[in-house]
């Protein structure tokens, strides 16, 4: 690893300051010199957390390497004695996953940010690109190719999305994009939250936000519903949705929101189903036999519970399913807005201001 880079820069509140990035990306001399030349007498250190072929462990660290630092980016959480100093810390991802229970995690004098915001492209993105091969049976096709068999135009029944219903529960950074593509290909959008949003104030995006992306101002939705009781829920899934998007946190109140009750509250339309949150969210027995006896229409998941499942896991032989391995969130732009939300974070830190996407203890989002 080289040195901590450290120069004269414009901004003084960081000078006392070590930055720890420890992300799985090759060092980017050119971001660590712009930090640096921002913020005076910063140091910065950037370690790559893989190496070909495999992951860096974090113990395989040198120690000198965790020595002062107070501001840390990193995904997974390191030993609570490695990190006493750290005051601040920047996620990659849009949730806290790993962390609840960390010693760190659980000092309120350490501020967490997520990253929400921008995963969001890439991810709803995933979620349309799943919705229209299905709508249009692209694997159907696909499976003719290998066979080299010509189908009749007539014999596969195909719709398009306009006058569809999306439902997204979780009107997040993901959810407002993924809002804003479907609203493109005319369908209509009803939003879940867990909070109600009586107001166009409070209906606002205070979240990271790509620009050009998203829904700023809450504006898309035709209808708002909340609440955190089952009973909300399923109110919400009896909205006749032609398309449902899973993309709200994993918490105890989430787990299995969408169980076998509420898959035959889908089945009255034969909803299909696109989960890009946790895999906890959907009890998987539920939806198996869901799309095993044709409940609903169709699933698309890229995610699971567990990950990595399991190669004799019923899940892979499930009709109308498909199965991505955890990466709708790749695209290659993320690193560089990974960058840029760390960059503004601190310099809000530096002068005072509030932080972007910081996190709520007790809800742990």
């Amino acid at each position: 690893m080289p040195p901590a880079e450290e120069t004269g820069g414009e901004v003084g509140a960081l000078s006392n300051d070590i930055l720890l990035v420890y992300l799985p990306l090759p060092e980017k001399p050119e971001c660590a010199e712009r930090l640096t030349k921002k913020f005076k007498g910063l140091q910065v250190r950037w370690v790559s957390a893989v190496q070909p072929g495999r992951p860096i462990v974090k113990e395989e660290l040198q120690p000198n390497v965790w020595d002062g630092v107070t501001l840390l980016s990193t995904y997974m959480p390191p030993p609570a004695e490695f990190i006493p100093k750290v005051r601040f810390v920047q996620l990659p991802s849009a949730g806290v996953d790993r962390w609840p229970g960390h010693p760190t995690y659980e000092d309120k004098d350490v501020i967490f940010c997520t990253s929400n915001g921008v995963h969001a492209p890439q991810i709803a993105e995933w979620v349309i690109g799943a919705w229209l091969q299905h709508q249009h049976k692209f694997l159907h096709y696909v499976e003719h190719m290998k066979a080299g068999f010509w189908e009749s135009p007539f014999g596969a029944d195909v719709q398009d999305s306009t006058g569809k219903r999306v439902g997204i529960l979780g009107y997040g950074a993901i959810g407002r994009q993924t809002a804003r593509l479907a609203s493109a290909l005319g369908m209509e959008v009803y939003a879940y939250t867990r909070t109600e949003r009586p107001t166009p104030a409070s209906r606002v995006d205070d979240s990271y936000c790509v620009p050009g992306t998203g829904d700023p101002g809450g504006l898309l939705p035709t209808k708002w519903f909340h609440g955190t009781a089952r009973e909300d829920v399923n109110n919400f899934l009896a909205q006749d949705l032609d398309l449902l998007v899973i993309s709200l946190p994993l918490t105890s109140e989430t787990r299995h929101i969408i169980s076998a009750e509420q898959f035959e509250i889908l089945g009255k339309k034969k909803t299909f189903v696109a989960n890009i949150a946790r895999g906890g969210h959907i009890d998987q027995n539920a939806l198996i036999k869901a799309l095993e006896s044709g409940q609903i229409r169709g699933a698309a998941l890229d995610v699971t519970d567990p990950e990595p499942l399991p190669s004799d896991h019923p899940l892979w032989k499930a009709p109308n399913l498909l199965i991505t391995p955890h990466v709708s969130w790749k695209t290659d732009l993320l690193w560089e807005r990974l960058l840029d939300i760390l960059e503004l974070n601190l310099e809000k830190l530096a002068t005072g201001q509030p932080l972007i996407n910081v996190v709520n203890r007790q809800l742990h989002y």
